[in-house]
């Protein structure tokens, strides 16, 4: 399922997808930045909602994760309270964007007063150019910052919301410079710059960038350059990009093995390192930082789907419950601009499936995300996500 290493393009589009991670370039949406978009709503009546899932594809992943699409947005709706939500369900073909934007269309033809989904970036961008002039905002289920803005709002978590919290954590914790590590593709310069922005924005110091190609060969033949410059630097935190399902168990492995101190050095994670139970016996992650969802409310949300489908929900299902949860709980306070951008954008955020979370101006998002570190091979959460905005860690 994960194929870093590939060179193969659709093998790896897929596996940024289903991190969350999909990183494609994006057309101008030829929006005013301030432009109010979204139509009015009559929150007595039920709200048509369009969710544009990558079902209808070859791909028996994508129809599957479809399927986890429509059913966590159908259990949201089952949850409202004071709302009445029409869902529509249209097929995107997995990452077409033709069929995407064909399907943004028709969905708007057919009375869409806002779209959730679709997922892959190419897809969610060509839906929100496809209707940037019928005055209906789309949040899509990706997290690519890159095409956010206008009358797209991305969902997915984003690389500068978990760089912030953890370089917002660590400061805290006294650590002051960092040495930024990335794999040489296009998510690991992505997080690279999310990195640097995150420490130059919270006072921290910067101390080095370094790379490395993306194979087994290619860490070890940069981990001896990349360990005298964390020595050389005195860099307090190592924050690397690399995914547990790739390169983070190399790398993890291979600094330490040639002389990097993790007790002078820790290890800090843009990715989550609990994907894989194997990454808590890494010795080289031992004491290191990364971040997580809020575990209250996602165990919540995967026992709820599981009692109510039988099995356990995609890591993405619960995006489309936050979606049609944030429309929801709009509309039931009788907010005839419930599906408005002046709406989605309140500062005070929803609840969600992860935990808190909010929609802002530029189309980006900030979800309320813990602290964690590995210790005696297990979890630890150092630092609780907030629960509110404008409580500490937000």
């Amino acid at each position: 399922m994960f194929a870093r290493f590939s060179n193969a393009r659709k093998s790896l589009a897929r596996f940024f997808a289903f991190t969350a991670l999909l990183w494609l370039a994006a057309c101008d949406v030829t929006l005013a930045p301030d432009a109010n978009v979204g139509r009015q709503i009559n929150p007595n009546e039920p709200i048509e909602v369009a969710l544009l899932v990558p079902g209808g594809s070859a791909q028996a992943t994508d129809n599957q994760l479809a399927q986890n699409f429509e059913n966590a947005a159908r259990l949201a709706i089952a949850d409202l309270q004071g709302a009445d939500i029409d869902l529509r369900v249209y097929n995107t073909a997995g990452g077409n964007p033709e069929q995407a934007a064909i399907a943004a269309t028709q969905a708007v033809n057919e009375g869409a007063k806002i779209i959730i989904g679709p997922l892959y970036g190419e897809a969610a961008n060509a839906a929100g150019v496809a209707i940037a002039g019928r005055n209906v905002n789309v949040l899509a289920f990706s997290n690519n910052s890159a095409f956010a803005g206008g009358n797209v709002f991305i969902l997915g978590s984003t690389f500068d919301n978990t760089a912030d919290r953890l370089v917002q954590f660590g400061t805290r914790q006294g650590i002051s410079s960092y040495m930024v590590v990335h794999g040489e593709d296009l998510p690991g310069r992505v997080g690279r710059d999310a990195i640097t922005s995150a420490i130059q924005r919270n006072g921290g110091e910067i101390s080095g960038v370094e790379s490395y190609q993306l194979s087994q060969q290619g860490i070890f033949s940069a981990t001896r350059r990349i360990v005298s410059n964390i020595r050389s630097s005195g860099a307090q935190g190592v924050f690397t990009t690399a995914s547990a399902n790739a390169d983070l168990p190399i790398l993890a492995t291979a600094l330490p093995d040639a002389g990097m101190d993790t007790d002078r050095s820790r290890f800090i994670g843009l990715t989550r390192w609990d994907t894989l139970p194997q990454m808590a016996a890494l010795p080289g992650l031992e004491g290191g930082l990364f971040a997580v969802p809020d575990p209250g409310p996602s165990a919540l949300f995967a026992n709820r789907y599981a009692a109510t489908y039988g099995e356990t929900p995609h890591p993405l299902a619960g995006l489309a419950y936050d979606g049609i949860a944030a429309i929801g709980a709009l509309a039931a306070a009788g907010n005839t601009q419930a599906v408005t951008k002046e709406a989605l954008i309140q500062p005070q955020g929803f609840r969600g499936t992860s935990g808190v979370f909010r929609l802002l101006p530029n189309g980006l998002n900030q979800r309320g995300l813990a602290v964690a570190t590995f210790q005696n091979n297990q979890v630890v959460i150092l630092d609780q996500a907030p629960r509110s905005f404008g409580a500490p860690g937000l």
